[in-house]
């Protein structure tokens, strides 16, 4: 086993079962970073980008998150590049319900008709007869959400869907949400140094919903020279940055942090936190700096 964890650390992170029926590794891999500039267009390097995903891979990560939007497309198109035909122990995630127009531009479009077409794309563009967990990117404000979600449920019923999620939801809308389909994640902003949205990890926690913190490793001031993370990372050989994410994964069983990077040697690192163990007074500490 230690063999195991030594080559593969992700899986030091534990399990969660999304659905109950699609267990992962708890740390995962966010693909938003393997475009260009903005979220927009190619990577720089997209050879790089495709051995990042086969590392990640190798270093035990089985839940890779993404969306259309990223590129648009091109975060998908990477990932099927470089691992398709999939592992069969790996976890496709990906969203729609953003368009782009620009780099750095966003605009949420829930009509289930552009629901539909994005999930059929992103099924071809992944190269997928089923998405294992498609999530509404955000709540359209101008589409009631139970045509939003009822979209989704419909393609959960044709065999395209296989579980739903949401992201950037409050309390009250995760429960709305869950009055019109099987919600099994909840994509929030989310961090040590940003826990604004903890009553939606609690009210995740409650109901065995796994919580996916997005930017999972924002420090802040936290990680200034001098700062409340040195002594405790000091202590351990880790970055500020393990720390957050070691953190993450001590707050609760149902969080499943995808810190995402372009490069090889940052994932490596973000994936050797998953080893990290800190103690109740460490996580009292890091929890009480923020």
């Amino acid at each position: 086993m230690s063999t195991n964890l030594h080559a593969r650390p992700a899986a030091a992170s534990g399990t969660f079962a999304l659905g109950g029926d699609l267990p992962v590794h708890r740390l995962g891999y966010g693909a938003m970073q393997l475009t260009g500039p903005g979220v927009w267009g190619d990577p720089k390097d997209p050879d790089e980008a495709v051995r990042v995903l086969r590392r990640a891979v190798e270093l035990g990560v089985t839940f890779i998150d993404t969306a259309d939007s990223y590129g648009p497309f091109v975060s998908e198109q990477l990932i099927r590049k470089a691992l398709h035909p999939y592992a069969d122990d790996l976890v496709i995630a990906t969203k729609g319900g953003l368009t782009r127009s620009g780099p750095g531009d966003w605009r949420p479009v829930g009509r289930p008709e552009y629901l539909r077409q994005q999930t059929e794309l992103s099924l071809r563009n992944l190269g997928l007869e089923q998405i294992d967990l498609y999530q509404l990117h955000r709540i359209d404000p101008q589409v009631p959400l139970a045509d939003q979600l009822g979209e989704l449920v419909l393609l959960q019923q044709e065999g395209k869907i296989r579980h739903i999620g949401v992201s950037q939801v409050s309390v009250d809308q995760l429960r709305q949400a869950r009055e019109i389909a099987t919600i099994v994640s909840v994509q929030n902003l989310y961090n040590l140094a940003n826990r604004a949205d903890e009553d939606v990890l609690e009210y995740a926690e409650q109901e065995n919903i796994a919580f996916i913190p997005w930017f999972p490793i924002a420090t802040g001031e936290l990680a200034r020279p001098g700062g409340p993370l040195d002594a405790i990372a000091e202590d351990h050989g880790s970055t500020p940055a393990q720390l957050a994410l070691a953190w993450l994964l001590r707050r609760s069983p149902v969080v499943l942090p995808i810190p995402g990077t372009s490069s090889i040697a940052h994932l490596e690192e973000n994936t050797d936190a998953a080893r990290i163990t800190l103690t109740d007074k460490e996580f009292e500490a890091l929890s009480a700096a923020a």
